[in-house]
């Protein structure tokens, strides 16, 4: 098991479709917090094949956040016209408030250049809305998806862009 670390340590790059299944696998781990919170194990991080992620490889740029060795966070996005959809920011449970999902953040906005970045969580994940808020995103709509289920869908602007 990994103890916790100061994620000056960790090194953040690309993955290669080769990091999928342990990609999936901490995506799991990752997504099962959220799966609790709304009471709904069928969330798609969870129901994801190995097939289905190794597809994303082709249109989506995956960061993966290493230490010791291990995948302990990950982050995809893919480009729609100007726009950076960004997707999946996991980080391992065990490591939360290490600022790797800080990191992964900075790089995937650093690896794709854009106009403007989106990305959507559901309303009761306090922990994502603080995280999105203090790197600059703002909510732009609100979507109920299920009596239990409300996304907040959030953007930043690029000043650069």
């Amino acid at each position: 098991m990994l103890t916790k670390r100061p994620s000056t340590s960790v090194i953040i790059e690309p993955a290669a479709v080769a990091d999928a299944a342990e990609i999936l696998d901490l995506q799991k781990r990752a997504f099962a917090i959220e799966a609790e919170l709304y009471q709904n194990q069928n969330i798609p991080p969870l129901t994801q094949t190995l097939e289905q992620i190794r597809a994303e490889f082709n249109d989506h740029l995956f960061l993966k956040a290493c230490l010791e060795g291990r995948i302990v966070g990950s982050v995809r996005a893919r480009m729609d016209g100007g726009d950076c959809l960004i997707g999946r920011l996991c980080v391992d449970p065990a490591l939360h408030h290490q600022g790797i999902g800080t990191q992964l953040m900075a790089a995937i906005e650093a690896a794709c250049p854009a106009a403007r970045y989106r990305l959507f969580t559901g309303e009761r994940s306090e922990g994502n809305l603080r995280l999105y808020h203090k790197l600059g995103y703002h909510a732009y709509k609100r979507k109920a998806v299920t009596e239990t289920l409300t996304l907040i869908y959030l953007e930043k602007l690029n000043p650069l862009g």
